[in-house]
């Protein structure tokens, strides 16, 4: 881990823990997290944890950039993981099908796998959830197998239904809402990811895991899935 704080704005700073993504970072990040939260505390505006960096929006009426930069350094003084910073682990119904994952076809010809076993292998993995963004409860996971990952589309679609399971390089995801979107979809989830009733709005958060678990069309159905093809969306 190498700690660097760099300025993002006035009242805003980011705290960057590694270089590269990892699974293996999540466990520092959500402790990170914490522990800034709490040192901060009435403070702090907002916190947003990614791959590898925390950004930081603070009170600048209350700490001036040298204090909050002081704040952040005796906050990750000795820090470590610990099991109460473990997230929750989401097992979403995925209906796998061509109709709703064109490139089911396209990523078994890349990989040299038969579709069953592209299927088989997206969802025996779990996967970690290292940040949100994109759109409102659009959470990026990984790592997939490398023999599963693809490029993004050349091309982005303009409407990528809600629901929608893809893969792009060796990230997977589902989109929340209707939007456009270049990634390589798989399939459809019946879950709703997004819910402004919900705390957090957000059903995934950053050090949730996820598992993805292949229904048939009738299961996805009866969990209230819309089976309309992706052709007859756009």
């Amino acid at each position: 881990m190498k700690l660097r704080v760099e300025v993002v704005a006035l009242d805003c700073l980011m705290v960057r823990l590694f270089d590269e993504i990892a699974e293996a970072n999540m466990p520092w990040m959500l402790a990170a997290s914490e522990s800034l939260r709490a040192a901060f505390g009435s403070h702090l505006i907002d916190l947003v944890p990614s791959y590898t960096t925390l950004m930081v929006h603070y009170d600048l009426t209350a700490l001036s950039p040298s204090q909050a930069r002081e704040v952040i350094a005796q906050a990750l003084i000795d820090l470590s993981p610990n099991a109460r910073t473990a997230g929750k682990c989401h097992v979403l119904p995925v209906w796998y099908d061509l109709s709703v994952g064109p490139e089911l076809s396209l990523l078994a010809q890349r990989s040299g796998l038969a579709v069953q076993e592209v299927i088989r292998r997206h969802s025996e993995r779990e996967y970690q959830v290292f940040a949100l963004g994109f759109a409102p409860g659009f959470a990026f996971m990984g790592l997939v197998e490398e023999i599963l990952a693809a490029p993004r589309l050349s091309t982005p679609r303009k409407k990528v239904a809600a629901g929608s399971v893809g893969i792009a390089e060796r990230q997977t995801a589902a989109y929340p809402v209707v939007s456009p979107g270049g990634w390589n979809l798989i399939g459809r989830t019946p879950a709703k990811l997004f819910d402004r009733n919900r705390d957090g709005y957000s059903l995934m958060q950053p050090g949730d895991t996820v598992r993805f678990e292949a229904v048939g069309h009738a299961e996805f159905i009866n969990l209230g899935g819309d089976d309309t093809p992706l052709e007859a969306q756009a």
